[in-house]
């Protein structure tokens, strides 16, 4: 009986771990999320990351698995993971060595979730024909990804972009990270989270998407928020002086209420940029990091296979068989144990 060769995707977020399982021409068969169970640890999260994807490739006919693409926080090394603070221990952990004992045989590629998201807007989404452009990524954490001639630059240690560790004010200079309040520590969902919920007083912490809905009865949060916005305008604003982009693409969780971040974003990139972007949301808002860690695998099985990896004709665009982003697009969409359907 002949095999299924099929590739495996896996973005290991702060709060959730989405997988897929994809032919070697990106056509996505099966997907699933479940919650990255970050109280426990780096090793819990790294084991329901492999976990769910092993569950996925248990779907599969006799399948072969030639590649495995992998998005995470930090910065992925064979041997550890820089600036990766979400998770304790995550930066202990030898990822690319893990990643080749879990899966045996399958080429490893990893790169950041910023940087996944960035090259598939850029490949297939909103950063298409920028040059340069910026992918925004407003989840767990904050940081940039640059994209110029359809590459995004990864920087002499791999950490262009994150902006999560920018200097807040003049008094910064100077200081080191434990002496200083990071940007990252007040403008990131989680910064959100813990915020909001420190002004109004909850007993439990609310959730970014909680605090948006609120603020619009509640003028404390409206405020908070509207400290938000201004302080990652601010940097925003820098950013494109710097950089010179045709177009900057949000994605992350917190464009979900995009509609209240976006007024005060554009009008000050319009007051304070001599060219000013053009400012959108991506085109794959919630799963861009894993539709470029698909983009990852097909790669390497390009160049383990030899094959043609997308198909272009008169009904597909480069990418669309390995997106399909939208809901019920996927072959099959399952639910890991513990976790919900991909796209919930």
């Amino acid at each position: 009986m002949s095999s299924t060769p099929v590739v495996l995707a896996i973005d290991f977020g702060g709060t959730k771990i989405a997988v897929a399982m994809a032919d070697p021409s990106g056509r996505r068969l099966a997907a699933a999320t479940v919650d990255s169970a970050a109280e426990l640890g780096a090793r819990a999260a790294f084991e329901r990351g492999v976990g769910a994807a092993r569950d996925l490739l248990g779907q599969a006919s006799n399948p072969h698995l030639v590649a495995v693409g992998v998005a995470t926080f930090g910065i992925p090394f064979d041997d550890r993971v820089e600036l990766a603070p979400a998770i304790a221990g995550w930066d202990d952990l030898e990822l690319g060595r893990e990643l080749r004992a879990a899966f045996p045989g399958a080429e490893v590629r990893m790169a950041t979730d910023a940087k996944a998201a960035a090259r598939a807007e850029a490949t297939w989404g909103a950063l298409r024909g920028c040059d340069p452009g910026v992918y925004l990524n407003l989840g767990t954490g904050l940081s940039v990804a640059i994209v110029t001639g359809g590459r995004v630059v990864m920087g002499g240690h791999g950490a262009a972009g994150e902006i999560g560790y920018n200097l807040r004010a003049v008094s910064d200079v100077g200081l080191s990270l434990d002496e200083r309040v990071p940007l990252e520590w007040m403008v990131s969902a989680k910064a959100l989270a813990e915020r909001a919920s420190s002004a109004v007083g909850s007993a439990r912490e609310l959730s970014a998407a909680e605090a948006f809905e609120a603020s619009a009865g509640d003028r404390a949060l409206d405020k908070l928020i509207d400290e938000f916005v201004a302080e990652l305008a601010f940097h925003l604003v820098n950013l494109a002086n710097c950089i010179d982009p045709v177009r900057i693409a949000a994605g992350g969780g917190m464009t979900g209420s995009w509609e209240r971040l976006r007024p005060g974003l554009e009008q000050a990139l319009r007051a304070g940029v001599p060219f000013p972007p053009e400012l959108v949301r991506a085109e794959f808002p919630f799963d861009a990091p894993l539709i470029g860690a698909i983009a990852l695998a097909v790669e390497a099985a390009q160049d383990r296979l030899g094959t043609v990896t997308a198909r272009v004709d008169g009904r597909h665009r480069p990418g669309q068989g390995l997106t399909d982003a939208r809901p019920g697009t996927d072959e099959r969409t399952s639910t890991a144990p513990g976790g919900r359907a991909h796209g919930s």
